[in-house]
């Protein structure tokens, strides 16, 4: 994409922050009475399209790896012919489901790189896409119960020190300190030996983070398309039963809208990723699992720090209204049921109450499900494959929403370059084949 083209996106984005007439008009208290009080119609954040027979890059998912990779398409590169496809809404599965922690305190040289350079856009994503993404950086903390679990903290720590990223070993004493709700007396089946803390780990509204790229991507002039599910990936001018796989090139995909032709199909999809690679004739390492998640009345804040504990396989986190936020490892059976479980609640319910026993009395309010696509290693998969023209940013087991900044930022230039770009290539295809693998279970397994 030429210079000229690049600028005219980025004069474009500078309309969207403020500095140009295009800018998304700003209402005073007034306006704002008036439109609530009069059911005044409000301008759409993003614009509905008739879908076009050809585009430069087809992305199917419109969470917010597909829709950061449509932005930075936009915004760095000038590449703007772009439709999002999905068959449900902008952010409606994993991306809108999860519990919304972001960090970098990963086990591996190559995960904690990659994380860290999200974290920061995290850090800027408010100022970069004009709109308040609520991020509140409390801090993350990872408990161990065992002397096995501490040796591992303090192997991620000396990892994370090297690569010159704040995280540290404590003592129960230093934990007590910042979450006073925690028991960390020796009278608990896994008492607490000492934790993992990553201060600049912190939550974020994960709604806002995916309407932010969504209109950002809109406004540079990219087409987010909902209700348009992918039936195939069109591979050698659309044959379906031969000429897919190695040697295979890529000319569009087919829709319940239609046929669509691009030379370029990126699959940003959660739960669904190895059938929509399928399609072209990829095969992906990748099982499916569901991954429960509940929340409770809101109360007075009190836990000021995110906590995650391995050994019990849950984490919480409270949001700034109050409602305490739980999580737990991936349910062991390979499903594409998002139901929620009793299992899941009454073994949830028993590891909280042995690290925070006096949040007995609360309520849960409800729970509910989204899809996990595992990897053999814990880590993603990410770039070109067999098929010419078929890219994937798939595999994110349930880690995905934090790693969603720098996915759509080196994707976008993995496609604009035909280059892979140097944080992603340790998480290509190929490292299946060569044994080159990223273990990042210590990290990733419930460390959300």
């Amino acid at each position: 994409m030429t210079a000229s083209n690049a600028n005219g996106a980025r004069a474009r984005l500078g309309g969207l922050l403020g500095r140009g007439s295009d800018r998304p008009p700003r209402y005073s208290a007034g306006a704002l009475a008036r439109k609530g009080l009069t059911g005044e119609a409000w301008p759409r954040v993003w614009q509905d399209h008739d879908l076009k027979k050809t585009y430069d890059v087809i992305i199917i998912g419109a969470g917010v790896h597909g829709l950061a990779t449509a932005y930075y398409l936009a915004t760095n590169h000038g590449i703007t012919n772009v439709a999002v496809l999905d068959k449900g809404y902008v952010g409606g599965g994993g991306s809108g489901r999860n519990t919304a922690i972001v960090r970098s305190n990963y086990l591996t040289p190559e995960g904690v790189a990659f994380y860290d350079r999200s974290l920061d856009l995290y850090n800027s994503m408010a100022a970069d896409l004009n709109i308040n993404v609520m991020f509140s950086e409390r801090g993350h903390m990872t408990l161990a119960h065992t002397d096995s679990a501490l040796r591992t903290m303090h192997w991620r720590a000396e990892v994370n020190k090297l690569q010159g990223i704040n995280s540290s070993v404590i003592d129960p004493d230093e934990v007590k300190g910042l979450a006073p709700s925690l028991d960390t007396t020796s009278h608990p089946r896994y008492p607490i030996l000492g934790a993992l803390y990553h201060p600049p780990g912190g939550i974020i509204r994960h709604d806002a983070v995916n309407w932010g790229y969504a209109r950002g991507a809109d406004h540079l002039g990219v087409e987010i398309h909902q209700k348009t599910e992918v039936y195939d990936i069109l591979v050698r001018g659309g044959e379906l039963a031969e000429g897919k796989g190695a040697g295979g090139k890529v000319t569009g995909v087919r829709t319940n809208r239609g046929d669509i032709s691009a030379p370029i199909v990126v699959n940003c999809t959660a739960g669904w990723g190895s059938l929509i690679s399928a399609m072209a004739g990829v095969r992906l390492p990748i099982t499916t699992h569901p991954l429960e998640a509940a929340v409770t009345e809101p109360v007075k804040v009190f836990l000021p720090t995110v906590v995650v504990s391995g050994s019990l396989h849950v984490y919480v986190s409270q949001t700034d209204r109050g409602e305490l936020v739980f999580g737990a490892s991936v349910d062991p059976l390979n499903t594409y049921s998002m139901r929620g479980s009793l299992s899941f609640t009454e073994e949830l319910a028993g590891h909280i109450l042995e690290l925070m026993p006096s949040v007995s009395k609360m309520r849960l309010l409800r729970q509910w499900a989204g899809l996990c696509d595992m990897t053999p290693d814990y880590s993603p998969i990410m770039g070109f494959t067999p098929v010419e023209g078929h890219l994937t940013d798939v595999g994110w087991g349930t880690y995905g929403f934090k790693a969603g900044p720098v996915s759509g930022e080196t994707m976008a230039e993995c496609i604009a370059t035909n280059t892979t770009p140097k944080l992603i290539e340790p998480f290509k295809l190929e490292r299946f084949n060569d044994g080159t693998l990223v273990g990042e279970k210590g990290a990733a397994a419930v460390g959300h």
